[in-house]
């Protein structure tokens, strides 16, 4: 197809629900992504965190190959392999509990918000935060504490109430009778990449345990190796009662996780919930594959070291240019925040071959690969530092 096809099938056949950038890929490897016109781009936001091993590993590609070979599909109500041997390579890595799969963030979210309602035997209100985004079905719309993704789909379910981050006053005020759980990210992505504070984590863990709720962690971007250690509640010294995974978990597959504490993981039983895809062979064999190859290249400990390297260069930018107000993240997830909208700076770095995304209007975010090298960052920065160079 030529380009104009292309973009001329996109807006006949394809609903518009999606801010599209003008760019056709048709290839990648590593943290490399080639357009329709062979020109190469280096992926600082590979699949919006999907991408933690890059684009087209090859032992993720091998995974797959070899699955497709045997089986493809069969439904959860079989016994299969490769499902049997990821459940329990995510409990060994993560704390003692069970999983349930489906298919993406917002399910597994929406599968924890289900279960938490299960567990509170009418307790029903689940504490959230401003600037949180847990997914675009209306349940995790409701808990999404940003009006914007909200708007024009009310009525949305209620039992949300939506509190100051890394405020614990604010949260030990909004609980009633009626509070079954607490959801965060322990760094909001889409709301800006803010931090959640060790003190207000562990006041959380504490407050939780004093008043009998489930404290769930959304994982779904943080997860799998991102901040530099597997999951992201392992910096904070807590463990939660539920963990959501999904986005990096099978390296560009569609998987979503929920992961319960074992003591009351049994509380949904058959028939009360369900994800037909769930977990399916070909999914799982790629996820075992990304926890293998995770720990057979020591991707974690090069993540913190190029982590590092990255926002000791970010700090540099910091200082050189005015308009960036701060720098922020973990391991290698990476907010710039500007004193001016985004997307200018953003279509820039398109321009000279840099992919990176904004949020929240005035957020740069970088997310690249845990495979990334000094070379790559360096080129990264290069670029960056012209973009705001010729944008003061």
């Amino acid at each position: 197809m030529r380009k104009e096809d292309i973009f001329s099938a996109y807006k006949d056949y394809i609903m518009p629900t999606y801010s599209k950038t003008p760019l056709i890929f048709v290839k990648g490897k590593g943290s490399r992504l080639w357009d329709i016109h062979h020109r190469c781009y280096l992926d600082f936001f590979p699949g919006w965190g999907v991408g933690n091993l890059g684009h087209c590993h090859p032992k993720i590609m091998a995974a797959a190959r070899d699955q497709i070979s045997k089986l493809i599909f069969v439904p959860n109500n079989y016994y299969q392999i490769p499902q049997a041997k990821l459940a329990r390579e995510i409990i060994y890595w993560s704390y003692p509990g069970k999983v349930f799969f489906c298919n993406s963030g917002a399910e597994a979210n929406e599968a924890a918000i289900k279960f938490s309602r299960k567990f509170g035997r009418g307790r029903y209100e689940i504490i959230v935060f401003v600037n949180s985004f847990h997914g675009r079905t209306l349940a995790t719309l409701a808990a999404t504490g940003q009006e914007k993704y909200r708007e024009g789909f009310a009525p949305l379910p209620e039992g949300f109430k939506i509190v100051s981050f890394n405020d614990l006053q604010a949260v030990k005020d909004a609980i009633t009778d009626k509070t079954v759980a607490i959801m965060l990210e322990l760094i909001q992505g889409e709301g800006g990449v803010n931090v959640a504070e060790r003190d207000f984590v562990q006041g959380l863990r504490k407050l939780c345990d004093e008043m009998n709720l489930l404290l769930i962690v959304d994982e779904v971007q943080t997860g799998i190796g991102r901040t530099g250690k597997l999951f992201c509640y392992q910096h904070y010294g807590i463990t939660p009662d539920i963990m959501t995974l999904a986005k990096a978990i099978a390296g560009g597959f569609p998987l979503g996780v929920m992961v319960v504490r074992k003591e009351f993981a049994d509380i949904l039983g058959p028939g009360m919930h369900a994800s037909t895809f769930g977990g399916g062979p070909v999914i799982c064999k790629v996820a075992l594959a990304v926890f293998k190859t995770i720990q057979q290249e020591k991707l974690l400990t090069h993540c913190q070291r190029m982590g590092e390297y990255l926002f000791k260069h970010l700090n540099i930018l910091r200082k050189k240019y005015a308009m960036i107000k701060d720098v922020r993240g973990m391991g290698l997830m990476a907010g710039i925040e500007l004193d001016r909208e985004a997307k200018t700076i953003v279509q820039k770095c398109f321009d000279k071959g840099l992919l990176i995304n904004c949020t929240h209007d005035r957020v740069l975010r970088l997310m690249p690969a845990l495979n990334i090298t000094k070379q790559e960052i360096d080129k990264a920065i290069e670029i960056l530092d012209e973009v705001l160079r010729d944008s003061t």
